[in-house]
């Protein structure tokens, strides 16, 4: 097994050797100074990278939301009713979490000290709870942003 005397990485390469190209040593100063350069060179590459994939983000989001608004101006009927539908399962999902934090509260001590209680009640709400979370976002999002005195009126 052989070792490499020169342990960098290919992708990026520092030298800090004293000495040029040409063999005539450097000074403190000028090492720096060049360290500190080529740092900035890749923080703004980094820069530029990051900036390109925010735009990208936001180009996407904004693709999302135009599509979404398009879909409720073309059905603002079932938008209203998704609407409607996401505020009474909200009032499911407040009730729910009450019947939970009162299952905590009343087993508590149960929970903490054996694991099979602990996934007992995991069982018995966690994919009640993932699943209701998953349908009220997909309502909400799906529901016009109109509140329901206004959606009554028409």
């Amino acid at each position: 097994m052989s070792y490499d005397d020169n342990p960098t990485s290919p992708v990026f390469r520092i030298d800090v050797s004293a000495e040029t190209d040409a063999g005539v040593p450097v000074s403190n100063e000028e090492l720096t100074v060049g360290l500190l350069r080529q740092l900035v060179v890749s923080q703004q590459q980094q820069t530029k990278l990051l900036t390109e994939l925010v735009q990208q983000n936001a180009a996407m989001h904004k693709q999302r939301a135009g599509e979404l608004q398009q879909w409720k101006d073309a059905n603002p009927q079932l938008s209203r009713a998704c609407r409607r539908a996401a505020e009474t399962l909200s009032e499911v999902q407040t009730e729910f979490l009450q019947t939970l934090t009162e299952e905590i509260d009343d087993s508590g001590d149960h929970l903490v000290e054996g694991e099979y209680m602990l996934n007992e009640f995991i069982d018995r709400f966690g994919p009640r709870m993932a699943h209701l979370n998953g349908i009220l976002q997909v309502l909400a999002q799906l529901g016009t942003g109109e509140p329901i005195a206004q959606q009554q009126q028409q």
